[in-house]
């Protein structure tokens, strides 16, 4: 027997902030919702904000059996928990109580083996499983996230029309998708999250340059990042970017950005993207180049010593000698390229990443459709991301972003304001490890020869690894400490 009539469409367990608002937005579209969270306070603070955004289709419940025995089945339940153990308590928690062809759904940012190992175990109770990435922080949960779901297809299909109506709305449909199987969803997360890290590092290059070498105001620099982002950079970044630069500091005179602590925190999604990358042996330079500014930036005693041990060893700051003769208006040109290029390479080293585990896994994913889902509701949103898109569908097989022939063309006609950019900032001694990076990346892979030969002749030297020519094929092994005694000899033998 059911336990009564209006049995509620879905339901969400773990209602903090991102929880709360998932929730609220899945009734705002007109799905009844069943809501349950282990501290019951929660549940009434959700109740609550139902009622007064409009007396919203939610209901809450205060016991796991409750909650699962008020949906409809098949039963789609969505967690929003802590990833790690939280996870695995609240599937047991849940899973009592529940029939076989019931569903559940992380939507936390969970490492994907975690995701391939409950599928497994779900299974054994015939219940179905998608790890499900959600992207936009609290507003795009409650507006209209970025969603990536992956695991069972079936599971998909028992909530498609939910999803689809819950998340962002683009011009050329809403931003989520079927990803592939397994711990898919979870894996183009983790990988949009490292694209992130590089997009905010390359940003905050930009911000150091244009102040510190082009001695421009907050005030400046709000008024060019809103115009970047009427442009090709057109992002959700660029824009809150140029918000922040305007937000005066509530508790002391000057601009609230200049006083906060340059130490930067993370969860665990950027290093997991490199370690990842490393396994798979894919370069990602400038996501790796993030990832090692985190680490730097959180050495402040460490930075503030060691500023002061090469003050007195002699070093002088080159910074304000160079503002002096800088034609402002070029530069702030120069830099908008550079972090536009910049950008080009970190997209595609993301890219590359996931088509490295798409082939090991056999997800078969569809990186166009990836490009379109983040368009809108995503932190990394960016008009930019239709160009990706476009740039597949022209050939799914598109070895790199580098080599469309589109993306190719806009490379080289930004690549002396690039190299400008950079130039300036090595020799005004201030940092830009992103923009060094993707510049490096670009220059190592469009070259058709590289110093690699030399590498390959010191292995087989010291660890006879051998080498393959480039005139005939086959392994090659050789003396060469032999040979170069012998020639040395000679020489000897000549003077």
């Amino acid at each position: 027997m059911e336990a009564s009539p209006a049995l509620s469409r879905i339901g969400l367990a773990g209602l903090a902030v991102m929880g709360q608002n998932l929730a609220l937005n899945v009734a705002e579209k007109g799905f009844p919702i069943s809501v349950y969270n282990r501290t019951t306070s929660k549940v009434d603070e959700t109740i609550q904000r139902a009622q007064d955004e409009g007396q919203l289709p939610l209901f809450g419940h205060y016991t796991p059996r409750e909650f699962v025995l008020s949906i409809k089945r098949p039963r789609s339940v969505v967690i929003l928990v802590k990833a790690g153990s939280p996870v695995d308590q609240t599937i047991a928690a849940l899973s009592d109580h529940m029939e076989p062809g019931d569903c559940i759904i992380d939507g936390g940012n969970e490492w994907y083996e975690n995701t391939e190992r409950r599928i497994q175990e779900v299974s054994n109770k015939g219940l179905l499983y998608l790890g499900m990435g959600v992207s936009g922080g609290e507003e795009g949960a409650r507006n209209g996230p970025s969603l990536m779901p992956g695991g069972s297809h079936q599971a998909y299909s028992n909530i498609q029309d939910i999803l689809e109506k819950v998340a962002a709305q683009v011009e050329d449909g809403p931003c989520v998708t079927y990803i592939g199987e397994g711990g898919s969803g979870n894996f183009v997360k983790m990988v949009h999250n490292g694209i992130e890290y590089g997009d905010m590092q390359l940003i905050s290059e930009a911000y150091d340059v244009l102040k510190h070498v082009g001695g421009l105001s907050n005030d400046e620099l709000a008024e060019i990042f809103a115009e970047w982002n009427r442009g090709e950079l057109e992002s959700f970044l660029i824009e809150i970017t140029s918000d922040i630069f305007r937000v005066k500091d509530d508790l002391s005179d000057g601009f609230l950005v200049d006083k906060i602590l340059d130490k930067t925190g993370m969860k665990g999604t950027g290093k997991w993207t490199v370690q990842q990358a490393a396994e798979l042996s894919v370069a990602a330079p400038t996501i790796a180049a993030s990832l090692d500014c985190r680490y730097l930036s959180g050495l402040k005693e460490e930075r503030e010593n060691a500023a002061e041990v090469l003050k007195e060893a002699g070093l002088k700051e080159e910074v304000g000698s160079l503002a002096k003769g800088i034609d402002k208006k070029r530069l702030i040109d120069d830099v908008r390229q550079a972090l536009y290029a910049s950008k080009i390479c970190s997209y595609a080293q993301g890219m590359n990443l996931l088509r490295a585990k798409s082939v090991e896994k056999g997800w078969n994913l569809n990186f166009g459709e990836l490009a379109r889902i983040w368009k809108g509701g995503c932190i990394i949103r960016a008009v930019f991301l239709d160009r990706i898109k476009k740039a597949y569908q022209r050939n799914p097989n598109l070895a790199s972003l580098v080599v469309d022939p589109e993306f190719a063309r806009e490379m080289v006609q930004r690549q002396a304001a690039w190299r400008r950019v950079v130039g300036l900032a090595i020799s005004a001694g201030i940092s830009t490890p992103g923009m060094c990076a993707s510049l490096a990346y670009f220059d190592t892979y469009r070259r058709a020869r590289l110093p690699a030969n030399l590498v390959q002749a010191q292995r087989d030297l010291f660890g006879a690894h051998t080498y393959e020519r480039i005139d005939r094929p086959g392994s090659f092994h050789t003396e060469w400490k032999k040979s170069a005694q012998k020639i040395n000899a000679g020489v000897g033998a000549l003077n």
